[in-house]
């Protein structure tokens, strides 16, 4: 009902500015085109089948429980985007089309931000709407796995989800588990409950209304069971799939954890064989490669230029403060564990421990201006030279010192993983709190988890945020950045 909701308001909207249009632009005719003025109801039945097939290719995400506002965003405008692009075709085969290219221009622009602002109060409406104890799932987890506990963090603790957790099934109490996650009992008391409440649905009672026994768990208020157990109790996963089937409850298995990473394996077809990897890389997919890298070679190429008129300012500046070369070159750890030669703006006297000490917050090393370009980033554009030379790209992984890949390499799992992609000017670890010196273990180590998410999760899309958010850091540095 709320997707209904959603794509019928996205229809009033649509029409109604499109009627406004017709009110108000009517007397500029360089805007509102002839076509439309004679043929209004061509033009909004034109429209209208537009926003249908546009609907029906895209549609609207904010029903879901587990949406950004970044995610709405760009929903939006592909929707959008469609929906002008398909009624700009169908009126161009309909009619002249004179003064039409201006219009849908900027038909395009208001459409996207009077949908998306009424998108953000929609979400906000069905976040209140959930939060009030409406359009809930009741939600069972079965296994005492780390996965759980991450999982519960991430989904269920946040009420505007509508997930009610009941508790979870487990031989074992989970550790760290919170007060309020009750444990139901063990996984032969799930047996039990699950036979009682199939007995029950035999007999024709409604369950619904009925608890299956006093004083005990009712399985008939379920609507999704997540289920971490291990693959040795494949039978015990196999019974609770079936069991979920025949009584309409949404079954999901949650991939176990292995030290401090999630066991997530990925389907690969090799000839007639199915495999598993445990890293999906999206960039492998030489369409992703090619968007990637020519995107890199398009910006870095227009920045190099743009560049290249301060270069002798910032070299004024930097050899006035310290003596000592332009650039600070290097080797860093890249793609596949090779080595190459890093370029930077030199911010640091020349010292001998460049290649084995991070920068800290009042490190005698800074001169005062390559303090400066440290905090506002100004330090890493010599990099963009690396990315036209293809050993690094504009967002990826960060790229380490030796001394720190041969360090973090030998005591963090999965450290290695991080380069299976280029390493990047800027990151998805760098825009979400990680970066700067790393006093503690656990702080390199949430980094190493935010890349090897970013190399699986990676979209064209999410470089583009990434960007952004790294340029908010040219005129608010990061507190971190020193």
């Amino acid at each position: 009902m709320i997707k209904v909701g959603v794509i019928i308001v996205d229809f009033l909207i649509m029409n109604l500015l499109l009627f406004l249009a017709s009110r108000y632009l009517y007397m500029v005719h360089i805007l509102y085109p002839p076509y439309f003025r004679q043929e209004p109801r061509e033009t909004f039945l034109a429209a209208n089948f537009a926003m249908i097939i546009s609907q029906f290719c895209i549609g609207s995400i904010i029903h879901r429980r587990r949406t950004s506002f970044d995610e709405v965003f760009i929903s939006v405008c592909k929707l959008c985007l469609l929906q002008v692009s398909i009624m700009f075709v169908c009126l161009r085969i309909l009619g002249e089309s004179g003064g039409m290219f201006q219009f849908m221009g900027l038909f395009l622009i208001t459409e996207t931000a009077v949908i998306y602002i009424v998108r953000l109060v929609e979400k906000l409406f069905i976040m209140f709407f959930r939060q009030s104890g409406r359009n809930t799932r009741s939600v069972v987890f079965v296994g005492n796995d780390p996965a759980i506990l991450m999982l519960y963090r991430n989904l269920i603790s946040d009420s505007s989800t509508g997930y009610k957790m009941k508790g979870y099934f487990a031989d074992a109490p989970m550790d760290n588990c919170p007060s309020n996650v009750r444990h139901l009992g063990s996984i032969k008391d799930l047996n039990l409950l699950t036979e009682k409440y199939s007995i029950t649905a035999a007999e024709g009672h409604e369950t619904a209304e009925a608890p299956i026994i006093d004083g005990e768990f009712d399985l008939s208020r379920i609507d999704e069971l997540f289920c971490s157990l291990s693959h040795d109790e494949n039978e015990e996963i196999v019974r609770l799939m079936r069991f979920c089937d025949k009584n309409i409850i949404h079954f999901y298995y949650v991939p176990r954890m292995s030290g401090n990473f999630l066991l997530n394996l990925q389907p690969e077809q090799l000839g007639e064989t199915m495999v598993f990897t445990n890293h999906h890389e999206p960039l492998s997919h030489p369409l992703n490669w090619f968007v990637k890298r020519t995107f890199d070679i398009t910006v870095s190429t227009v920045v190099c230029i743009l560049m290249l008129p301060f270069i002798p300012i910032i070299a004024f500046m930097i050899k006035r403060q310290s003596p000592g070369p332009l650039f600070f070159k290097q080797a860093r750890t890249g793609l596949n564990g090779k080595t190459f030669t890093c370029l930077k703006f030199r911010s640091m006297h020349v010292n001998a421990d460049a290649d084995r000490l991070q920068a800290t917050k009042d490190d005698p090393r800074k001169f005062p201006f390559g303090e400066f370009i440290r905090r506002t980033n100004i330090d890493e554009f010599p990099q963009f030279f690396n990315v036209l030379k293809g050993d690094m790209s504009i967002v990826g992984p960060r790229p380490h010192m030796l001394a720190h890949t041969e360090q973090y390499g030998d005591i963090i799992d999965k450290y290695m993983v991080r380069h299976f992609s280029l390493p990047g000017i800027t990151g998805y670890a760098q825009v979400s709190g990680c970066r700067g010196e790393t006093k503690e273990l656990w702080e390199m180590e949430e980094r190493i988890q935010k890349d090897i998410w970013y190399i699986e999760n990676w979209s064209f899309w999410l470089d583009i945020k990434i960007i952004l958010r790294t340029a908010v850091t040219l005129f608010i540095p990061d507190k971190k950045a020193y």
